[in-house]
């Protein structure tokens, strides 16, 4: 007979999700980051955008 904590290690119903979540977390980081680093550059460019349009 089989032990709960053998079956619990083979089961891989949960890695899945880990894995999702990992990965968006993952997207997210580079996205923040990006966003962060080029904030003010885009900024500026749509300030001159909306200069020109006035």
């Amino acid at each position: 007979m089989e032990s709960r904590f053998h079956r619990f290690l083979r089961e891989e119903d949960g890695a899945t999700a880990i894995e999702y979540a990992l990965l968006a977390s993952g997207i997210a980081a580079v996205i923040a980051t990006a966003t962060f680093l080029l904030g003010g550059r885009i900024n500026t460019v749509f300030n001159r955008i909306a200069g020109l349009i006035r």
